[in-house]
């Protein structure tokens, strides 16, 4: 339990990173629109944010710029250990009504889960909310980019069975791959393009930009999901498009994403 901004108490559930390579893709393509979408500005060090109910049960987002105590209060949630995180006060930077995540815990001994009024948290803003599993659109894209990323194996093995199914290339595929590859030409916003460690030495690359979201695995396949296209998942075949020399072969295309992708320190 800790101090909310105006002084009460806060029974925090949990708590994820706001940096420029570890953020919350439902909050937005990048790391700098991310922060826009909580009305903080994109300091390199980037942010924690803390979820939480207050005495009365009501749903906060807590903006805190201690990352560090932050990142130590998941590594040890992630390893079964139990952690206190209890911000200082002096590090809240703002206390948002509602949450962008949806989350299945709750405080015990206190009222349900609820969002308190709009205007609440001093903004006049409506509560952040998680999105709706009912619409297709620029977040559900990046949610299924990443749920790939968790299931790769699953994924992997699709390619193997159906490899072929994007020889014909798809308008909006090649656009993506366009500006994917332009990505090694000028460099983008912080956060657009980032690698995690995987299995067996290999790197998770994600990509994402208007309208679209890549995420591939070194030396294996690559998808792509489309803002047009609800629900679907284009593969990327490693040979290339024969009929389109000019769009950009994939391993060649991982190679130069690698380059420019922020790591997790």
């Amino acid at each position: 339990m800790s101090e909310a901004e105006d002084g009460g108490s806060l029974y925090v559930l949990t708590a994820v990173l706001l940096t420029p390579t570890r953020f919350p893709t439902v909050l937005g393509d990048d790391f700098p629109e991310a922060c826009a979408l909580l009305g903080v500005p994109p300091v390199a060090d980037g942010y924690g944010l803390v979820l939480g109910q207050d005495e009365d049960g009501a749903r906060w987002t807590v903006v805190v710029d201690d990352v560090a105590l932050v990142a130590t209060a998941i590594a040890s949630w992630d390893c079964g250990m139990e952690y206190d995180l209890s911000p200082d006060e002096r590090t809240i930077v703002v206390s948002l009504a509602g949450w962008p995540l949806q989350l299945t815990v709750s405080a015990s001994g206190i009222p349900e889960p609820h969002d308190p009024e709009q205007g609440a948290d001093g903004t006049g803003r409506v509560p952040l909310a998680p999105p709706s599993a009912e619409a297709w659109g620029p977040v559900q894209r990046r949610l299924g980019a990443d749920q790939i990323a968790r299931e790769w194996a699953d994924w992997r093995e699709r390619v193997a069975t159906d490899g072929g199914a994007t020889a014909a290339a798809h308008p909006g595929l090649a656009r993506a791959l366009e500006e994917a590859a332009g990505y090694a030409e000028q460099t983008p916003p912080p956060g657009r393009v980032r690698s995690s460690f995987a299995e067996e030495g290999a790197r998770t690359l994600r990509a994402d930009g208007p309208g679209w979201s890549l995420v591939a695995r070194t030396g294996e396949a690559a998808f792509v999901l489309l803002d047009e296209e609800p629900g679907g998942v284009l593969a990327i075949p490693r040979e290339g498009f024969p009929a389109h020399p000019e769009l950009p072969e994939l391993p060649g295309l991982l190679a130069a994403l690698a380059r420019v992708a922020g790591r997790p320190a």
